[in-house]
């Protein structure tokens, strides 16, 4: 393993990679892979949905249900940011001990806070439907969609405190495992139950719903097995100091909060954009929800390469090097920019490829090209905004990223969409083009702040 102090600090060369930038890709990668089975499985279950009879409807209806349940879960999923963060600072002092600590008050916290919280969305599903839906029967689809996959809260939240702890460890590879595990059960399952195979009830959109949440549950147990090996047991010691930790949970809270309050914030525009593509048309809000399916083919990977920065800022900083925090997270996106440049460039030049994968709708194909192509050219710079950001999170500057992207996405991205799709009746043409103002803004004014802000005043968390 490389140690701090190892790593030269030269720009980095397109055509031979460093040694810091193997290091980048050691920790990202895994991360990506993982990430990227979830990319997979969305767009299966898009394939699977998009070939249901009332085929706009459903497609219509599951763009609403996965983000709203993205909007439930991401209010409380950053507790994996908090978590990541506090691990990897202890892990780079050195402080095993601590780890174990961090992810006992981790696991319990996010034990309480699912049950609680599955408990009271699971009642409200239909109303939650009923509120982004502008067509009764769309409504109908995600509510029933959302009410499955509320029930899977709980032991996807348990999930994502054992993730904050491999990824704040370096152990990325765990979680690329789980990823390939659970998203194998999560396509296994929705097939089952989304038609009604080996006797079970033909569910539809529903069915999709509650294949995730058991593959969830599996997700949950697979991280309990691998956290009783002896290779991390031994060396952590969480199960023998089990317990909650009062000042670890208010510093997970502290630095989760804006990050929860980002994600919610941040997913309810993305509502309000699908519910605007809505009001000009069942087939464009149909193709729109076809089209943010195609770009976690771009978005996911990113959030790897987030992941690893995450990882290298925070055990940089905890080994007292804010230097190579810095370097690390331009470095990284770098790397991001390379990948985002090569898929945008795909994605303008073939966008019937991507939608494919996805619907075999005509209608809803062709509409969603022209929007796709603009999305591709805009999402390039998003590997700059991701990186920097999740660097930026783990320096402890949460509140800023927060402040940084609510403020671009509701009042410029939302707004824009609106005038240009709505207003001055550009369609879906005029809605998507909001994307690229939103990208490449984020993306400069958090560069801004990664190069230039105070980190001194982040190192103690």
């Amino acid at each position: 393993m490389l140690s701090w102090n190892s790593i030269s600090l030269r720009p980095m060369n397109l055509f031979s990679l460093s040694k810091e930038n193997k290091y980048i890709l050691k920790i990202a990668l895994p991360a990506i892979a993982g990430l990227s089975t979830q990319m997979i499985v969305s767009l299966v279950d898009t394939a699977l949905v998009g070939r249901l009879p009332d085929t706009e409807f459903v497609l219509a209806a599951m763009g609403i249900g996965v983000l709203a349940t993205w909007a439930v879960v991401s209010l409380f999923s950053s507790l994996a940011t908090g978590t990541h963060v506090l691990i990897a600072r202890r892990f780079g002092e050195n402080n095993f001990e601590e780890c174990g600590k961090v992810l006992n008050t981790s696991i319990i916290l996010s034990l309480i806070i699912g049950v609680i919280v599955s408990s009271l969305v699971v009642v409200f599903s239909y109303d939650i439907a009923n509120f982004f839906a502008v067509d009764s029967k769309v409504a109908f689809y995600a509510g029933k969609f959302l009410h499955y996959r509320f029930m899977g809260i709980p032991f996807f939240l348990i999930t994502v405190s054992y993730r904050g702890f491999f990824f704040g460890i370096g152990k990325t590879k765990v979680f690329m495992i789980s990823g390939l595990l659970v998203n194998f059960l999560n396509i296994v399952f929705n097939v089952i139950l989304i038609y009604g195979l080996f006797g079970m009830p033909r569910m539809g959109l529903a069915g999709s719903g509650l294949g995730s949440t058991l593959a969830t549950m599996c997700d949950a147990l697979f991280y309990f097995c691998i956290s009783i090996l002896p290779q991390y047991r031994r060396k952590f010691h969480y199960f023998r100091n089990l317990k909650f930790v009062k000042q670890i949970a208010a510093s997970i809270v502290k630095i989760s909060l804006p990050v929860s309050l980002q994600n919610i914030f941040i997913l309810v525009g993305f509502l309000s954009f699908i519910s605007i593509t809505g009001l000009i048309g069942t087939v464009e809000q149909a193709a729109s929800n076809v089209v943010f399916s195609s770009l976690l083919i771009s978005l996911l990977p990113c959030f790897g390469f987030g992941i690893a920065v995450q990882t290298l800022v925070g055990n940089s900083i905890g080994s007292g090097d804010i230097k190579l925090a810095k370097h690390y997270g331009l470095e990284t996106s770098k790397l991001a920019t390379i990948y985002t440049i090569a898929v945008g460039l795909f994605f303008t030049i073939a966008p019937r490829v991507i939608l494919s994968l996805t619907t075999s709708n005509h209608s809803v194909i062709e509409t969603a090209v022209p929007a796709l192509r603009i999305a591709g050219l805009g999402q390039i710079f998003y590997g700059i905004g991701v990186v920097l950001s999740n660097g930026l999170q783990a320096s402890g500057a949460t509140l800023f990223v927060m402040i940084a992207e609510v403020t671009v996405n509701w009042f410029i991205f939302v707004p824009i969409a609106y005038l240009l799709g709505v207003v001055l009746k550009f369609g879906l043409v005029g809605a998507w083009s909001a994307l690229p103002f939103y990208v490449v803004i984020f993306a400069l004014v958090i560069f801004l702040k990664f190069k230039m802000g105070d980190w001194n005043k982040y190192k103690k968390v």
